[in-house]
């Protein structure tokens, strides 16, 4: 009798490392393609994982959804204080190199814009928990903005902080509906500026 070949050992992968290859997974399909259009069959196969995999790391696609967004906020508010650590104690420095850094990162090649504003596009339901979690990272920002006014000395903080802000999601849509190298985005520093200038004291 010929003696039959061993089966090929099953390749296993632990817990720890399929959470982590599913999630990377799903945020770079999720921020790329949009979360409603990525289905499950597409993560398990962009991961390198099978499905059994994946519910036992997740109990549902809104669990998956759910730590992409805690990811992505987590990743936001460290990309956000990278920046503002450039200029300890400088807070209008801080608020102009965040605009600088802003227009440099929204020229990346491959940036999708913002993937709060994204998935706020794909769920129009404002009490769906994906909305609550974008409405949350947006507050964080603006709080962060309005903390800075205060600290670098504008009378009315909240309406510079809302100007920021509107600027900052100005600058996200622009980046995805104005052509590659267009010169919106290289003026966000200067638009910043102006705001600045004109919401605080001289010499700050």
């Amino acid at each position: 009798m010929t003696p039959q070949k061993a089966a090929a050992p099953r390749t296993v992968t632990q817990g720890a490392l399929a959470h982590s290859q599913i999630l990377d997974a799903a945020e770079e399909l999720f921020y790329q393609e949009g979360a409603r259009s990525s289905g499950i069959d597409a993560v398990v196969k962009r991961a390198g994982v099978n499905k059994m995999s994946l519910y036992r790391q997740f109990e549902s696609k809104d669990d998956l959804l759910k730590q992409y967004l805690q990811r992505r906020d987590e990743k936001f508010l460290a990309y956000l204080h990278a920046s503002l650590d450039k200029h300890p104690g400088q807070p209008r420095r801080q608020l102009e190199q965040f605009f600088t850094d802003l227009a440099a990162r929204t020229a990346t090649p491959g940036y999708r814009g913002c993937p709060f504003v994204n998935i706020a596009a794909e769920f129009p339901d404002t009490e769906h928990f994906a909305r609550q979690m974008v409405a949350g990272n947006k507050a964080r920002l603006l709080a962060t903005l309005t903390e800075l006014a205060q600290a670098a000395g504008a009378s009315d903080a909240p309406g510079l902080a809302a100007g920021l802000a509107l600027l900052i999601e100005g600058a996200y849509t622009a980046s995805q509906t104005y052509a590659p190298g267009n010169s919106l985005l290289p003026a966000l520093p200067l638009v910043a500026k102006i705001l600045l200038d004109a919401a605080l004291p001289a010499n700050t």
